[in-house]
């Protein structure tokens, strides 16, 4: 994840409130505008209380922990990443996990049609409870978007899929935010306290295994990546013999001779090596067998 984040504001976002504040549902008559300003049904930093480790959620954990060891696929990680959420988080009925990338946002995992339609509205009008809970990196709730005059160009598109409330979560993995769940429900205030518990906890526990998932990659690519450069290695030493063979040179000398020839042809070191040992042997270079150490007398 090498996208920069973006630098949160300074001030309190409109949505979100600080630890120990509460806010009562606000009803507004529509004014026909869209503003910045809106209902303050945001969360913003909750601690996970006790009961966030009942059975249920329990159970979701163990089913991500399962994911890890079972199939330690990024895709298939978040497809079923956005799945347990709307079961951990019951009033959700749909689930939809945006990341980051150069240009924008995009999603890469969503429960159904309704996660998927919702995200992409937000994406075309370049704002939305989503995006805001990406760029700032802060928990955005709409509690009846009806009543909300937030986000102009989603309301309207988002009230005819029949979204009245949601719930946007940033995922962190190593102190950055790379994206954000969103949650939605087709009634208001569907998000009640106790939900929003436990969708701050299935969250934090999914940014977590996210990233253990995301250093496996990383770590898989390094190893591919140091493989291909010790069968290259090897291409070029079995090259060197043949030409250090030939021209009855030093190893510096031959390296020397099947650079510049790399250089004159235009073409990778690695390349002229492999021609140079197919003209000798008439067959394509193999990489030498790794070693495996003698059994020692029992």
């Amino acid at each position: 994840m090498s996208e920069p984040t973006s630098t949160l504001a300074a001030s309190r976002p409109i949505g979100t409130l600080p630890v120990g504040e509460t806010s009562a549902p606000q009803t507004q008559e529509g004014s026909g505008r869209c503003s910045r300003r809106g209902p303050a049904h945001g969360v913003q930093e909750v601690a996970v209380p006790s009961d966030a480790t009942d059975q249920h959620l329990a159970s979701a954990y163990g089913r991500l922990l399962t994911l890890l060891a079972d199939s330690p696929h990024v895709d298939v990680f978040l497809d079923q990443m956005v799945r347990v959420a709307t079961e951990v988080v019951a009033p959700a009925e749909a689930c939809g996990l945006t990341v980051r990338r150069d240009d924008g946002a995009f999603t890469v995992a969503s429960s159904g049609d309704l996660a998927a339609q919702g995200d992409e509205i937000q994406y075309g009008a370049d704002e939305g409870p989503c995006l805001e809970a990406l760029r700032q990196g802060q928990v955005v709730e709409v509690h009846d978007l009806r009543d909300d005059d937030r986000w102009c160009g989603y309301r309207e598109h988002a009230l005819r899929l029949g979204i009245l409330s949601s719930l946007s979560l940033p995922v962190t993995v190593d102190g950055e935010t790379v994206g954000a769940l969103n949650l939605y429900a087709t009634r208001p205030g569907a998000f009640t306290d106790a939900a929003r518990r436990h969708a701050l906890a299935f969250t934090d526990q999914g940014s977590a295994a996210l990233g253990v998932i995301l250093r496996q990659a990383d770590q898989a690519l390094l190893h591919r990546q140091l493989t291909d450069a010790m069968v290259s290695r090897s291409v070029i030493d079995q090259a060197l013999g043949v030409v250090m063979g030939q021209q009855r040179c030093t190893a510096a000398e031959a390296f020397t001779l099947l650079r510049q020839a790399s250089q004159h042809r235009n073409r990778k070191l690695r390349d002229v090596a492999a021609e140079i040992i197919t003209q000798v042997s008439g067959e394509s270079p193999q990489p030498a067998p790794a070693f495996v150490p003698p059994r020692q007398p029992s």
